[in-house]
């Protein structure tokens, strides 16, 4: 018995997906809908950095559902809950990775398979190129864990009463913690 090797996907393959998908590991990831807690904490960074990116007259700010294109061995798009982008915006997709990715954790995003994509997750944002990725963990006393690029392996935490920044990504913008709560 012979197989008959797949294709892997495209980003036209990805572009017929009516969801928030990636491509990793030569697959179309499908992602779950954003729950209301954590869909209102990305919008809520999102618009922080739109205000920014407005202001500064530089780079923009991307909300849900948005893909990025690179070109990593295992991992050929991203789709973060939000981020900055300084790159170029292509038709379709966003080319290169965003240089500040936020994630907002989800129902499913808890227990040790899920921590293992996290971190996965966040190493091909640092090897695309992305300077500062949030984890944003609204049931976590540290609900803003900042990881860098440069030390990637101990994060500085924010938690509710603090202002949280993403520098060196995205200087001069910060936003107090708790506007990630209704």
């Amino acid at each position: 018995m012979s197989t008959i090797p797949r294709t892997p996907p495209t980003y036209e393959d990805l572009a017929k997906i009516d969801q928030k998908a990636e491509i990793v590991d030569g697959e179309i990831v499908l992602m779950s809908p954003t729950g209301g807690f954590s869909g209102f904490a990305g919008d809520e960074i999102y618009s922080s950095l739109r205000a920014h990116a407005r202001k500064l007259g530089k780079g923009i700010a991307i909300g849900d559902n948005k893909a990025f294109r690179v070109d990593l061995p295992r991992r050929k798009s991203f789709s973060p809950d939000a981020a900055y982008h300084l790159g170029e915006i292509g038709k379709k997709f966003y080319d290169g990775a965003p240089i500040f990715a936020v994630e907002v954790r989800s129902e499913g995003d808890y227990g040790p398979k899920a921590e293992r994509a996290i971190a996965n997750k966040r190493a091909d944002y640092f090897a695309a190129g992305t300077l500062v990725v949030w984890d944003v963990d609204l049931e976590n006393t540290d609900v803003v864990r900042s990881y860098l690029a440069s030390n990637p392996e101990h994060p500085i935490c924010f938690q509710r009463g603090q202002i949280a920044h993403a520098e060196p990504a995205v200087p001069g913008w910060s936003m107090p913690v708790e506007d990630l709560f209704i």
